[in-house]
């Protein structure tokens, strides 16, 4: 059974940067046919998409993000990153990462999510 975990602030400046981690168990960050994802859910809105690293460490962004977002690995720690630049309180969400199969395009596993709130 594949686990995430996000760690990260709770509450950051606006203007600063938010950095959050995905550890992983259960699975290597490097397996085959899978990609780590970060997604974010803003309060009373939708999910949004923020970008993805493959098992080989290529990235992927969503293009709105595209400046702000940088998403790492460490493959000795089985955990990816997220880093978000700039950030401001319409950066508040719930912060996830998922696990996406390739061959099945769906996400299949889920972190319990970690709220940040961006103070003005």
């Amino acid at each position: 059974q594949v686990q995430l975990l996000e760690s990260g602030p709770g509450l950051i400046n606006s203007s600063q940067t938010l950095s959050l981690t995905c550890s992983v168990s259960g699975d290597s960050i490097t397996a085959n046919g899978y990609g780590w994802s970060w997604i974010r859910q803003p309060p009373g809105k939708g999910l949004e998409y923020m970008g993805v690293i493959g098992f080989d460490g290529t990235t992927y962004y969503n293009p709105s993000l595209k400046i702000r977002a940088s998403i790492s690995r460490d493959t000795s720690k089985n955990e990816f990153s997220l880093q978000l630049d700039s950030v401001t309180p319409e950066d508040t969400a719930v912060y996830y990462c998922a696990r996406f199969g390739q061959q099945s395009t769906a996400f299949l596993d889920w972190g319990q999510g970690t709220q940040v709130t961006v103070s003005s």
